[in-house]
């Protein structure tokens, strides 16, 4: 179903982003990194050592860029639900299917880029006759990288409420505050996770289709 809201949500998270970029790079100093060029240095360099780790630095030069922007979209789109009246885009299975379906095209990409039409051979090994399941494996993953993203946002929401009811008087103890800050430490901790894991399977998914055993 079509939702005004996530799309609207979507667009503020795409501004966001960009404004961090032009602020972590608009006045860059190479020797002491401060504010948001210290952050985006951050994610830039431990994306590198996660693409580095999986495959070629080559290869992955040209997925590096992509993942990095993965990883922060997703971030703010995770957290931006935690302020009032707005909502995560991430919690719509929408969202996260249009960001499976990147990687998934992104396989297939990088796959023949690396390998020519040579890249379907995988689809035959070890024997001829596991083409159906090679085939149904593939396009498993971006069903399961849909729902494992939307199921943690949106379940993660669900969650904690149902922790804080169990809370019964003690929610409000100190007005509020301690159940506030449960519920906010908490969706910040399943945002990042899950940004990660995301961007995490999405550079697994395309060394495999770049490994030269691929299979």
């Amino acid at each position: 179903a079509f939702n005004v809201k996530t799309m609207i949500m979507t667009w503020v998270v795409m501004i966001l982003v960009a404004l961090f970029a032009v602020a972590a790079t608009r006045s860059m100093d190479m020797r002491r990194p401060r504010g948001a060029q210290n952050v985006l240095e951050m994610i830039f360099e431990g994306i590198r050592g996660l693409v580095n780790q999986n495959m070629n630095p080559k290869k992955g030069a040209a997925l590096l860029p992509i993942v990095v922007t993965y990883f922060i979209f997703i971030l703010f789109s995770n957290l931006i639900g935690l302020i009032p009246t707005l909502g995560s885009p991430t919690a719509d299975y929408n969202t996260t299917l249009a960001l499976a379906l990147c990687t998934f095209f992104l396989i297939y990409y990088f796959g023949i880029k690396d390998k020519g039409l040579g890249y379907f051979k995988h689809y035959t090994k070890p024997f001829v006759f596991f083409l159906p399941i090679n085939i149904l494996e593939d396009f498993s993953k971006p069903l399961t990288l849909t729902f494992r993203l939307y199921g943690n946002i949106y379940g993660g929401e669900v969650l904690i409420a149902v922790l804080l009811g169990l809370l019964g008087g003690w929610i409000h103890v100190f007005g509020g505050f301690i159940a506030s800050v449960i519920w906010l430490a908490f969706s910040i901790f399943v945002g990042f996770i899950q940004a990660f894991i995301f961007t995490m399977l999405s550079i697994a998914y395309v060394s495999q289709a770049v490994a030269d055993d691929h299979h």
